[in-house]
């Protein structure tokens, strides 16, 4: 099970009795550490750039549009700011990377359900230590004479900025979802670039798995990792792999590409990496063989919560410290979990669970309940005897109006919702 809860909530309640927090082993996963914002990056590296990425490469982050596909994490905030691993947001996994490869001029371009996600960012990262030229900036869609509509794509958010980017005496600008998920040292990936001298290079995943979907794409390579073509369909036989939608451009091949080559140009994956290979612009893949998980499924973030390690210290993640005291756990049984600090799970502390204001069901999880493979954002209140496990294997259901739905299998529980005692999901 993942839990979602807020610090307020988290110091108050909680859970007991809950069983099988997971159906399945966890599979393998890069190792990650822990690390507060306010602490320095030992990250350990012999790959030497001229000029430095401190000096001469900015990171654009990318927001999600209306399109989001983790509803109903979205509901109130963007993906980037959805919670994982009990104490991170998504977006603090893509600034760590940012932060551990000497890269510390950013941008997050936000869009939908922002609010959350300018704070966090306004907060975490405020006294972090990025020199006297670093920082990490929010820019929010906005009107304007020219154009008064949101975001249409990923392209077009940054094309509407780029009055601002094309001031910066950059090299080239790195181009970075918001809300994936993975370890990624980005001086191998600009190393890549530079020594191809490439107008763009892709990351590009080399790891095959069951699904064969991909949000941005497969691309076929030649000998030299030149991208020769992007197809919707993953080539069976053929040198390639996914689209990450992780992106090296050189300024100027950037500029140039969205103002005067493609100007309407929404989406970076679907038109402009395909188009630039038209138009025989040099297009680079850098291969990336380790986890990476691009969130496109609630089923997806689910497994992704329960698969991570946070142990190792070669790179860290940054993040908004808390000043919470330990977890206690008492009278419980729990499995395969991820206990942030804060929590009393203790079935003698029922009765002091604080109610919410119009509900007679505490915020927290009462005595008797059992939650299997599911997601319970912040806040919930779920009262006692109340069982939560798709037990008839349903595999979408829409059941906002009552405080959940289903997807790919998975239960979540909607922040702020009430589950009554006794119910059966």
């Amino acid at each position: 099970m993942v839990l979602m809860h807020s610090a307020h909530s988290v110091s108050r309640c909680f859970d007991v009795s809950i069983y099988g927090f997971s159906l399945r082993q966890p599979r393998s996963f890069h190792r990650l550490a822990i690390c507060n914002s306010n602490q320095s990056s030992q990250t350990q590296s012999s790959i030497t750039l001229i000029p430095p990425l401190n000096q001469s490469v900015v990171a654009i982050i990318l927001g999600d549009g209306p399109e989001a596909k983790l509803h109903p994490l979205t509901k109130r905030r963007s993906e980037a700011a959805i919670p994982i691993g009990a104490r991170y947001r998504l977006i603090d996994i893509v600034i760590s990377n940012c932060i551990n490869s000497d890269i510390n001029k950013i941008y997050a371009l936000t869009q939908t359900n922002s609010t959350s996600l300018n704070c966090h960012v306004s907060r975490a990262y405020s006294t972090i230590g990025l020199g006297k030229e670093g920082f990490i900036d929010v820019l929010a869609t906005c009107q304007s004479l020219e154009d008064d509509g949101w975001f249409k794509g990923n392209a077009d958010a940054v094309r509407k900025w780029l009055s601002l980017l094309e001031k910066h005496p950059a090299m080239e600008f790195l181009i970075l979802p918001g809300h994936h998920l993975y370890t990624m040292d980005y001086r191998k990936f600009l190393k890549t670039h530079r020594d191809s001298q490439a107008d763009i290079t892709v990351s590009v995943s080399s790891t095959r798995r069951n699904s064969s979907s991909s949000s941005y794409g497969f691309l076929t390579l030649d000998k030299e990792n030149q991208v020769l073509e992007r197809k919707e369909e993953e080539p069976i036989g053929d040198n390639g792999g996914r689209n990450m939608g992780i992106y090296v451009f050189k300024k100027d091949s950037l500029i140039k590409i969205l103002k005067e080559y493609l100007p309407k140009a929404n989406d970076f994956g679907n038109e402009v990496i395909k188009d630039a290979i038209l138009m025989g612009m040099k297009v680079q893949a850098h291969m990336f063989d380790g986890k990476w998980e691009d969130m496109n499924s609630i089923e997806s973030f689910y497994y992704a919560n329960m698969e991570i390690n946070f142990i190792s210290p070669d790179f860290p993640i940054y993040t908004m410290p808390l000043c919470l005291p330990p977890t206690q756990i008492s009278n419980a049984i729990i499995r395969q979990s991820i206990i942030a600090d804060g929590c009393i799970i203790n079935v003698d502390l029922l009765l002091k669970r604080e109610k919410k204001k119009g509900s007679c069901i505490p915020i927290g999880i009462g005595e008797r309940t059992i939650i299997r493979k599911a997601i319970i954002d912040k806040n919930a209140c779920i009262g006692k005897n109340v069982k939560i496990y798709n037990s008839n294997g349903v595999q979408e259901c829409e059941r906002e109006a009552e405080g959940y739905i289903i997807s790919g299998g998975i239960v979540t529980v909607l922040k702020n919702a009430v589950i009554p005692d006794n119910s059966i999901i």
